[in-house]
């Protein structure tokens, strides 16, 4: 059976997406164009749009497309922003939040993974996303301040170089809790210090480096 991509990215954004109350019309609009299969190998096209993570070799995974909206959707971006991306993972992220106007600087700890995925981006004609081998919970210090950091993995703290690259007023989006089980997390930074807000249950892979898991 051919499946037709459009049609199934529709499908998700419908199923999956508005349903569970994301509404960002233009969060909602980018997952409408991001050709997630394209993001994975050939022998996964057919699974690329269901309810769940896949993996990407490296013991990585893409997220689940519901928390890709999700975590886009609470950066609050309006356009023009710059937003640094810890764990590059596939790319997909990274094209969703390029799509929504920001340029991105992403930061992947797996080299295998981050020359892939700069090869499928630029193949796909994302030109404003930068990815840096290394370590992503010390970010990128050269080009922040940031507008918005998101961390496609799992942590066990908040990061504290992450904030301290976050503009005033800026967005820290991450899951944070036990490996098995954690919290989405937003942090917002403003004149008046940090707050975080929880935005329910999720499951990602661990976060590497300093401010991550221990191997």
């Amino acid at each position: 059976m051919i499946i037709d991509y459009v049609q199934a990215r529709e499908r998700m954004v419908q199923e999956q997406l508005v349903s569970r109350g994301i509404n960002d019309p233009r969060v909602l609009r980018a997952m409408a164009k991001v050709p997630r299969h394209l993001f994975l190998e050939s022998e996964l096209w057919d699974d690329a749009y269901g309810d769940h993570p896949l993996p990407i070799g490296a013991d990585q995974t893409i997220s689940q497309p519901y928390m890709v909206a999700l975590m886009a959707e609470a950066l609050g971006l309006k356009g023009a922003e710059k937003v640094l991306e810890v764990g590059t993972g596939s790319g997909y992220t990274a094209a969703v939040l390029s799509e929504l106007g920001a340029e991105v600087f992403s930061v992947e700890i797996v080299e295998e993974l981050a020359l892939k995925t700069r090869a499928i981006l630029s193949s796909l004609g994302y030109r404003s996303v930068s990815i840096l081998v290394g370590d992503g919970t010390l970010g990128w210090e050269e080009h922040s301040p940031y507008d918005g950091v998101v961390i496609s993995a799992a942590a066990p703290c908040i990061p504290r170089p992450l904030v301290e690259q976050l503009k005033i007023p800026g967005h820290l989006v991450f899951p944070m809790g036990e490996k098995e089980l954690q919290t989405l997390v937003r942090i917002r930074k403003d004149k008046t210090g940090i707050r975080e807000e929880y935005l329910g249950e999720c499951l990602f892979v661990k976060l590497r480096g300093r401010y991550g898991w221990e191997d």
